[in-house]
């Protein structure tokens, strides 16, 4: 048990923190697995944006987050190759400016 009254209120303190930090850890596994099952885009989704929220929390590191979100995007890539037709962009030509050099 903490003596001090400054350990009394760094331990107060933290328990609310790891309380915080389990209920996003929490709730970023929940994601992953019903990602994993389903398969669906949205679920995918979901669940990286839950890895996006703990690792700008500082629950997770962003090396693990960005881990999860690797193997959920393949996922995502393997459900279907989507097939995106090639749009043709019309570029527009500028008009020439009249020079400010010439006049005097």
């Amino acid at each position: 048990m903490p003596v001090t009254k400054t350990a009394k209120r760094a331990l107060r303190s933290s328990k609310r923190k790891q309380a915080i930090n389990k209920a996003v850890i929490s709730r970023l596994e929940i994601a992953v697995r019903k990602a994993k099952k389903s398969k669906l885009a949205k679920d995918i989704n979901s669940a990286i944006s839950q890895a996006d929220r703990a690792a700008k929390k500082k629950t997770v590191h962003k090396n693990k987050a960005g881990r999860i979100k690797s193997s959920l995007s393949k996922l995502l890539s393997k459900q279907k190759p989507s097939k995106t037709k090639a749009v043709k962009k019309t570029v527009k030509q500028a008009k020439p400016k009249p020079s400010s050099k010439g006049k005097k």
